[in-house]
């Protein structure tokens, strides 16, 4: 036996691999390896972890730079080639739609096989089933009939039916959105988190108010985390900074003691003081200021950038379009970040180079602000936040995921290798078009997407990440 562990080190070595990482810090946040190693990548997958120079097909030298499991995207709107090249260069290497979610699912999935960048994912989602049954006119989200008026019985069926249909065909969970269907009854919603416990899949779920005015954050806690123990489903709730704003450290507790109890309750945040979403939707319907916590002039229109007053925010809801909306301060995004039981998700989605830099920086900003210069966590923490703590919320949904997230012999060769000094969003709100700096080197299952801090042309190695 000692002769066999003393060869190990030596057919390491001599193995020649078909990609090695050599010398970078390794940082794996399962395990809490925190030391340089030579990685070596045999296929899709991660073959050696060692303190021996390794030999390969290719190799890189990763001296000074941090070899981290690739990130893990829960919460990334866009979907299509564009938004795909944002997230490699921003350290991602999973990209999932869970809160909105997809309809039908297997039509989603049939398009991207074989197409993608980075690996993908979605949920079920009740917004796209709704407004499709009830016949809405809005592009992404509802903008008349799915948000302005209750379902029939008939229609409340064929949604719940067209949910039913995207959990058998394997979708990752259900997205529930119900700020943009405030006239679901809670009835309705009851039904859905039934419906979810039957696959024992998570319910992704925007709440349906935000804010501090009646009713507020802590009613609509209230709502998802009493149907979710009733129903008996894993629950994940979005943004929770831009839902609960200057009462986030109040409702984290909330979801402390609900997990404390037993219940399967996870959240998320993004690294930013504004959010995003579409002027005709229901969050701006009469009454938004005292929900939102805003004025008109905390509105940006991101087609021009322009701040927003009564007549322009009453000329653009008419024509629809997307908007950001400033509500939060930097000590709440620091506190969110900070805490233990809150993951990263992006929200992002561009749209020709438009949208919020969320689409575009979430990942480096985490890095480069919020661990390199406010030191409001630990470069460790950050890895965590952004691979590991998607990847276990999925585990039990599908064997995918407990191979993502971590970086050790026999995990998926989903890796980001970045530079700690320098990595930085560069997307702003004027110009949120913007490619992250200072990530060397993404690898989704063992092919580059971007090498020597460049993406790749003519690869497409992302898999579909699929609940069975």
């Amino acid at each position: 036996m000692r002769y066999l562990l003393f060869l190990i080190p030596a057919l390491l070595a001599a193995q020649t691999y078909d990609i090695v990482l050599q010398g970078g810090r390794v940082m794996d946040p399962e395990s809490g390896l925190d030391a340089v190693r030579s990685v070596g990548i045999a296929g899709d997958k991660i073959v050696a972890i060692s303190t021996d120079v390794l030999r390969g097909k290719v190799e890189v030298d990763a001296n000074g730079l941090v070899i981290a499991p690739g990130f893990i995207d829960p919460h990334a709107h866009g979907q299509t080639s564009e938004n795909y090249r944002y997230k490699a260069m921003d350290g991602v290497t999973t990209a999932l739609e869970l809160e909105v979610g997809v309809s039908p699912v297997s039509e989603w999935y049939t398009a991207r096989a074989g197409k993608a960048l980075v690996n993908f994912g979605a949920s079920a989602g009740h917004i796209p089933a709704r407004m499709a049954v009830m016949k809405d006119t809005g592009e992404y989200l509802p903008r008349d009939s799915a948000m302005n008026r209750g379902a029939t019985p008939e229609e409340q069926r064929a949604i719940l039916a067209g949910v039913q249909k995207g959990l058998d065909e394997g979708a990752l969970g259900m997205g529930l959105g119900l700020a943009y269907v405030p006239t679901a009854t809670h009835e309705e919603v009851l039904a859905l988190f039934y419906a979810a416990a039957k696959w024992k899949r998570p319910v992704f779920v925007h709440m349906r108010d935000a804010g501090t005015a009646a009713p507020g954050i802590f009613e609509s806690l209230q709502e998802v985390i009493t149907d979710a123990a009733a129903a008996g489903t894993p629950l994940h709730i979005v943004h929770i900074t831009s839902m609960a704003q200057g009462k986030t450290p109040q409702a984290l507790r909330v979801i402390e003691g609900a997990r404390a109890r037993g219940l399967d309750v996870t959240t998320e945040a993004y690294p930013y003081v504004a959010g995003q979403s579409s002027l005709e939707s229901a969050l701006f319907d009469p009454g938004w200021q005292a929900k939102q916590g805003a004025s008109y002039s905390d509105l940006l229109w991101v087609a021009t950038g322009e701040r927003l007053n009564k007549e322009s925010f009453e000329r653009y809801r008419k024509q629809g379009g997307r908007v950001v909306i400033f509500q939060n301060t930097e000590e709440t995004v620091r506190t969110a970040l900070a805490h233990p039981l809150v993951m990263i998700g992006s929200d992002g989605r561009m749209v020709d180079g438009k949208g919020h830099p969320r689409g575009a920086g979430t990942y480096a900003r985490v890095l480069g602000k919020y661990v390199r210069e406010d030191k409001a966590l630990s470069l460790m923490d950050a890895i965590r936040k952004c691979s590991l703590m998607p990847a276990q919320r999925l585990e039990a949904v599908t064997p995918q995921m407990r191979q993502k997230g971590r970086l050790k012999v026999g995990a998926d060769a989903d890796i980001s290798v970045f530079d700690p000094n320098r990595v930085l969003d560069k997307a702003t709100f004027e110009n949120p078009g913007q490619y992250s700096e200072g990530f060397r080197y993404v690898i989704v299952n063992g092919t580059f997407v971007v090498r020597e801090g460049r993406l790749q042309e003519g690869v497409s190695p992302g898999q579909g990440i699929r609940a069975q």
